[in-house]
C-alpha cells in the first residue's frame, strides 16, 4: 500500500490560500490517468500535464527525472531556475507540485462523472522561479486558465 508522500502530506497540513476547480463528464479512473501521467522524458500533453502549458515546457526546455522514493519525480528546466518537485499519489488520485509554489491537483466523483481541483497552499517568495506580487495579484485566475485548459485536453482525449 501507497502511503502519502512527504509532500502531499506537508500540505495536506496547511490551507489552500486560493482554489479552482471544475468537472468532466467522464470516469474519474480515466480522468485520473490522464491528469497524473508523469514518466521520465518532455514535459506535455501526455506527460506532467499540469505543467505542459508552462513556457519552458512549450519551449521544449523542460524534462521529467524520477527522483527518490514512490511516485517522486523532478522536473528539470533549462537555465538557473530550480528543478519542480513532483509527488503522485495514484491511489489517492492527486499530485502535488512545488516551485515558487506548491499545490495539489485531486481528482474525485462527484454527479456529473469527475470534480477535478487544484489548490495552491503555499508560496515561497525565496523561490529564483518568484516574482514579486504575482503570488498576490493574478494567481487565482491563472491557475483557473491553466486548468480549463488541463481539463480541454482530457476531454479532448476521453471525447466528453
Amino acid at each position: 500500500m501507497q502511503t502519502t508522500s512527504p509532500l502531499l502530506a506537508e500540505l495536506d497540513a496547511l490551507p489552500a490560500r486560493w482554489e479552482v476547480d471544475g468537472t468532466l463528464t467522464a470516469p474519474v479512473a480515466a480522468v485520473a490517468a490522464l491528469l497524473l501521467a508523469v514518466t521520465e522524458g518532455r514535459v506535455g500533453d501526455d506527460n506532467l500535464l499540469v505543467l505542459a502549458k508552462a513556457s519552458t515546457a512549450r519551449q521544449g526546455a523542460m524534462s521529467v527525472v524520477a527522483a527518490t522514493g514512490v511516485g517522486a519525480y523532478r522536473a528539470e528546466l533549462a537555465g538557473p531556475v530550480e528543478p519542480v518537485e513532483i509527488q503522485v499519489d495514484r491511489e489517492r488520485s492527486r499530485m502535488a507540485v512545488q516551485s515558487w509554489y506548491a499545490g495539489v491537483h485531486a481528482v474525485t466523483a462527484c454527479p456529473a462523472g469527475t470534480w477535478v481541483t487544484h489548490r495552491v497552499h503555499r508560496v515561497l517568495p525565496d523561490h529564483p522561479g518568484f516574482a514579486a506580487g504575482i503570488a498576490e495579484i493574478g494567481l487565482r485566475a491563472r491557475m483557473a486558465l491553466d486548468l480549463r485548459h488541463v481539463l480541454g485536453v482530457i476531454a479532448d482525449r476521453l471525447g466528453c
